[in-house]
């Protein structure tokens, strides 16, 4: 009788667990996705400053 309440648990955290390690090394992705994305439209003002003086 344990076992058949314990196994169902087990499961549901173990898929909890991975679902919540994806979720953040995709966030963790995305960042720094987004980070790469702001940098290239620093260096693209700067570089249009540069031609404007």
């Amino acid at each position: 009788m344990i076992k058949r309440f314990l196994s169902p648990l087990l499961a549901a955290l173990f898929l909890a667990g991975s679902v919540g390690t994806l979720g953040t090394l995709a966030g963790c992705n995305t960042m720094e996705g987004a980070g790469k994305d702001i940098e290239q439209g620093g260096r693209a003002i700067k570089n249009e400053a540069r031609e404007q003086r």
